[in-house]
């Protein structure tokens, strides 16, 4: 909590305002998970959120569920890449799901197909985007899941 004084002077009379200032809303700096291998993907996503989330990156699936394990219960969403190495996007997401049922995952691909859709909201995200990724769209899918996230 910040607190800031304000000095007015009015007519001879000195007036003190003092106003508490939420530094949660101020200061939200949301921690997200972002799985992708691809290095432009990873460099579009953080200049798109980087400036107000802190960000993780993991290069395939199994990164990623290692990294969701040592950051539980700080992580506010993850962005999930569906097509990685080692271990695709929808297998992280089933494992992840089994411990964290509530935490928003956002899964992003490149097709465009309805069973691509299907098939991640049945692993369990929370949403999926088509890339290319726009500005847009990756800020208005977090704000979804993010109120507090101010752009």
């Amino acid at each position: 909590m910040q607190i800031y004084y304000f000095l007015y002077l009015c007519l001879g009379q000195t007036i003190i305002q003092v106003m508490e200032i939420d530094n949660q809303s101020v200061d939200y700096r949301p921690l997200i998970l972002v799985a992708e291998d691809d290095d432009s993907n990873f460099k579009l996503i953080k200049v798109i959120i980087g400036k107000k989330c802190e960000i993780l990156w993991a290069k395939n699936g199994e990164e990623m569920v290692n990294l969701f394990k040592e950051n539980r219960g700080k992580t506010a969403a993850i962005l999930m890449d569906i097509k990685m190495p080692i271990m695709n996007g929808l297998e992280a997401t089933k494992i992840i799901r089994e411990e964290e049922k509530e935490l928003p995952i956002i899964m992003q691909t490149a097709y465009a197909f309805t069973a691509d859709r299907e098939n991640a909201m049945a692993a369990g995200a929370s949403e999926v985007l088509v890339k290319p990724i726009t500005l847009s769209a990756l800020r208005t899918c977090l704000s979804k899941f993010l109120p507090r996230l101010q752009w």
